[in-house]
């Protein structure tokens, strides 16, 4: 019995509450060194200069190094799953629609408040700039492409590229590789025969092992967060917190908004439903959705409360199963959000045109964006190198995360059931027939 109990292995702390503690270890640290001694100290310097500075490096250039395979692998399996057009018809299609549309809503709207409450404003654009400028060498292997944005109808063309290794190869083409993963992904679909399917499940297995690695290096998250928080605190003080408590409410309010307003509307005039109903049926789902803040362990309740709902299995069982990677309202709008905060706390200006990136890139990243802890940390980085703002300032926003992460999967699961429902319009199943809901 003793040497049963001596080999029992110990409860490992979750990811979140690792990140949590580096975090506020970080939080701390930098907070002591800020009011006892000053940043600009030498020992301090050769600290963030030497130590705390390179760490973060490391783990942002794994990220980045990882990004491309990861996001264009993700994109092409959930475009090629969303509509098998020869079994679905227009269903696929349908799917396909609505999904992009309540992206594209989920963003506008993320993207309309943080400008108007500008949570990242009002930090000292001496300090900000302090910040930006330090260990610039170090970062210009990261952001060395973001200055050189195309304008206007120029950003237009650049997306279909001319040479898809050169885009992979630059972090500000992001938008060209994700249109050769759509095109990819849709050819796919259209395209079913055994040689298509074996280069499909290569592709499968790209994703598997990019997730599997993406999965090794957030493992390092915790470390990198106090690396990073210590030296955005050493800067900026108490002012951080503030910043960072704003950021949060804004996330929630955007979320809410969404979830309560915007689906409503659709669900009405689209599918015919009672929003007070629909979200009455849907209540199970949502909280486990936000207990586990998991869109896959969600989806066998999500798929009994479709059952329940009276929505016809065959459109319930296809949209969820493939929303529950492929529709990520929550993360595209909260991808959208943080990646304005952080240009807003460095003092970036980001023109029209820099947002409509943010934008595109976020509903597609809200297709593929991998189902794995801090799954949308790779795109926040990417489309902050994209628009010139310094991709180590994501470690502000991952103490919190794991909050924000349960509030958006909430969404996701609760978006994928909306649009389940929005789909079943004049669809049914014949053992479903007699049970559909009304319109009440």
């Amino acid at each position: 019995m003793t040497d049963a109990a001596s080999t029992t292995p110990r409860k490992q702390l979750p990811l979140h509450w690792k990140m949590l503690v580096g975090f506020l270890v970080g939080l701390a640290l930098g907070l002591v060194v800020h009011y006892a001694v000053g940043a600009d100290v030498a020992w301090v310097k050769a600290i963030t200069t030497y130590v705390t500075q390179p760490a973060a490096t490391i783990f942002l250039r794994l990220i980045f190094m990882l990004v491309i395979p990861l996001l264009f692998s993700a994109l092409v399996i959930g475009v090629s799953e969303m509509g098998d057009v020869r079994a679905f018809g227009r269903v696929g299609w349908r799917t396909l629609v609505y999904t992009v549309v309540m992206s594209a809503l989920a963003v506008v709207l993320g993207l309309v408040l943080v400008n108007l409450f500008k949570p990242g404003a009002g930090v000292d654009e001496a300090q900000a700039l302090k910040l930006l400028s330090d260990n610039a060498e170090r970062a210009r292997g990261i952001v060395s492409d973001a200055g050189a944005q195309p304008k206007g109808l120029d950003m237009l063309l650049s997306i279909v590229p001319d040479n898809i290794v050169a885009a992979a190869s630059s972090n500000s083409t992001i938008l060209s590789v994700m249109f050769f993963a759509l095109m990819l992904g849709i050819g796919l679909v259209l395209a079913r025969n055994e040689a298509t399917e074996t280069l499909k499940r290569g592709i499968q297995g790209l994703f598997d092992v990019s997730m599997t690695l993406i999965g090794l290096v957030i493992r390092l998250a915790p470390y990198a967060v106090a690396a990073l928080m210590f030296n955005m605190t050493v800067v900026f003080g108490w002012d951080l917190l503030g910043k960072l408590a704003s950021y949060v409410g804004v996330v929630v309010l955007a979320l809410a908004l969404h979830l309560f307003v915007t689906y409503s509307i659709a669900l009405k005039l689209i599918g015919g439903w009672s929003p007070l109903k629909f979200f009455r049926g849907a209540q199970e789902a949502m909280l486990l959705a936000f207990s586990t803040a998991s869109s896959n362990a969600t989806l066998p309740t999500s798929l009994r409360i479709a059952d329940e709902l009276g929505l016809p299995k065959r459109i319930s069982r296809f949209v969820l199963t493939v929303g529950a990677t492929a529709n990520q309202n929550g993360t595209a709008l909260f991808e959208g959000v943080t990646v304005i905060f952080l240009a807003q706390f460095f003092g970036v200006d980001l023109s029209l045109t820099q947002q409509v990136t943010v934008m595109f890139v976020c509903i597609l990243g809200g297709i593929g964006t991998a189902g794995v802890p801090s799954g949308s940390l790779p795109v926040v980085a990417l489309i902050c190198a994209m628009v010139g703002v310094k991709p180590e300032g994501i470690g502000l926003i991952l103490g919190v995360n794991h909050f924000l992460d349960m509030c958006r999967t909430t969404l996701n699961v609760t978006g994928d059931l909306a649009i389940a429902a929005m789909v079943s319009k004049g669809e049914t199943d014949a053992p479903d027939a007699e049970t559909a809901p009304s319109a009440a």
